[in-house]
């Protein structure tokens, strides 16, 4: 099963036991475990199932995730710059993320089947 899930306005698909960087964020020393609830699409990878797509997150579906540890991202440089001017500025910047391994993707409770009597009698 895979799942498409949105953290910081980003859109990111994972599946479990995946290892994604998500935005840093202030959860306390203690905390081991983040779960995302903002879940835009499950799916089967098997093709066995049909995907659900939610409107616009799948209500009861939930990602929970191990916090492994803090990591830098890659280095960038910024730099700006104007002809025949002398004017030259460089500075690099290096972002924080959050490593995370996906533990579990819990989809949404399904709906009891109604049973032919009771739909039955609401027809007659």
């Amino acid at each position: 099963m895979y799942a498409i899930i949105e953290d910081s306005g980003t859109q990111i698909k994972v599946a479990s036991g995946d290892v994604v960087d998500v935005d840093l964020r202030d959860l306390g020393k203690r905390t081991k475990t983040v779960r995302f609830d903002r879940v835009l699409l499950l799916g089967d990878p098997e093709g066995d199932g049909e995907a659900v797509i939610g409107t616009p997150y799948v209500a009861g579906a939930a990602v929970t995730a191990e916090i492994l540890g803090e990591v830098t991202g890659e280095k960038i440089d910024v730099i700006k710059y104007k002809r025949r001017k002398g004017y030259r500025r460089k500075q690099g910047h290096r972002q924080r993320y959050l490593r995370v391994k996906i533990a579990a993707i819990k989809g949404p409770s399904a709906p009891k089947p109604k049973s032919r009597t009771t739909e039955a009698k609401a027809t007659r």
